[in-house]
């Protein structure tokens, strides 16, 4: 099997589980391989996402080092076993694959939770408001690269309406819902767009409003994905350079907490639809 030459973000995360899975054992690389009947370095490029794992060599090393979770092992199963192009893999010549990583993220997400700033989120985005924020970007997106943008950012909308939808709660500062982005319709009919998505089944919006003060971590947007099973939760975060991924298990439960709290900060969502309603009003 060749390496791979740009592993995404989740067959980094199979690697990863699969060195804890080892660790957890108290098995080190070598003992692991003579555990597996492998050698050491197909574990080292199999834990590192260079190479891939079918999911019946998954199952025969979880069985070997002894994991008792099989929810646990089924789910890194599926993940080897999934050998078909998602629908992102058409971008990867014109989007940074970080852009990408996130939309294969959202995709296999049970659930989604997310606090955003100073922008809508961007599964609830609609073009019109997208294509304002693109449009201040720094340097300028070229016509060709701005399309692509757009498209990708419209596709990732489909996670709502698929079989068995992730559950969402998005909480949405004040800061957020006043910026003007495109002019006074384009973000009126944002709001209104965000009012008609409220109403989803698997879609909870709550609004922070800026009479709620401060709150953890308040400078930084960010989106929790749970995987089906807790071990594959991930965070993600904007920071200056780009997103960030985190999946350690002490900096998940600090955002679980961070969450947790910056929720009792927000409005329920009826106070939520009335709040969004009146911002309207207000342009």
């Amino acid at each position: 099997m060749p390496p791979r030459k740009a592993p995404t973000a989740r067959q980094r995360r199979l690697g990863t589980e699969l060195r804890k899975m080892r660790e957890r054992a108290g098995y080190n690389i070598a003992e692991g391989a003579e555990r597996v009947g492998t050698d050491r370095t197909t574990i080292s490029n199999t834990e590192s996402a260079r190479f891939g794992v079918s999911a019946e060599r998954v199952r025969a090393w979880a069985n070997a080092y002894e994991c008792p979770d099989e929810a646990y092992v089924d789910a890194l199963a599926d993940m080897a076993a999934e050998r078909g192009q998602g629908w992102w893999e058409e971008y990867r010549n014109g989007l940074v694959n970080i852009a990408l990583d996130l939309a294969e993220l959202e995709h296999h997400a049970a659930g989604i939770r997310s606090v955003q700033i100073m922008h809508v989120p961007g599964v609830l985005q609609t073009e019109d408001y997208m294509r304002a924020v693109y449009e201040g970007a720094v340097p300028a997106i070229s016509p060709t690269r701005l399309r692509r943008r757009l498209s990708h950012r419209l596709k990732r909308r489909d996670v709502l309406d698929r079989d068995n939808p992730p559950t969402c709660t998005f909480l949405i500062h004040e800061a957020a819902l006043r910026m003007v982005y495109g002019g006074v319709k384009v973000a009126r009919n944002q709001l209104d767009y965000l009012l008609s998505e409220s109403h989803r089944d698997n879609v909870t919006i709550r609004a922070i409003p800026f009479a709620a003060g401060g709150f953890p971590n308040a400078g930084s947007s960010s989106q929790y994905l749970y995987g089906v099973v807790p071990q594959l939760d991930t965070v993600q975060t904007d920071t200056p350079s780009g997103s960030a991924f985190l999946d350690a298990e002490t900096p998940l439960a600090n955002w679980r907490a961070v969450l947790d709290r910056t929720e009792e900060c927000s409005l329920d969502p009826d106070k939520s639809r009335e709040f969004i309603r009146t911002i309207a009003k207000q342009l």
